[in-house]
């Protein structure tokens, strides 16, 4: 019985080297561009910089809705700010109540000058 032989490929001493260069290729750039890798770290810190920046602006508005809290607590009920949540919230006004609009950015007109333009 006669056996057949083949010849040997010379790319055999090739296959397990080139498959340990792609598989080291393919981890070391996910290493350094990954969700976890090395480039990640200045896009953490730039979100971690505008979410603190967030809790500054929160917190500032807490404390202000707690300053506006306290004055309509039981111990120090004051009428006027209770009559001006009010008003606001339902949106009334007496009828001899003069109402001035105002856009924000014109805080240093008087009264008069104000009363002077709505005439």
């Amino acid at each position: 019985m006669w056996t057949r032989q083949y010849r040997k490929s010379p790319l055999r001493h090739l296959v397990i080297p080139s498959i340990a260069a792609l598989s080291l290729g393919y981890f070391g750039f996910h290493g350094i561009t990954g969700n976890l890798g090395l480039t990640s770290k200045s896009e953490y810190e730039q979100r971690l910089a505008g979410l603190e920046a967030e809790l500054q602006a929160l917190s500032t508005a807490r404390s202000m809705l707690e300053t506006r809290t306290a004055a309509l607590s039981d111990g120090s009920l004051q009428r006027d700010v209770i009559d001006e949540q009010a008003r606001l919230s339902l949106g009334l006004a007496n009828p001899n109540e003069l109402i001035l609009l105002h856009n924000g950015t014109d805080r240093t007109a008087t009264l008069d000058e104000l009363l002077q333009r709505t005439n």
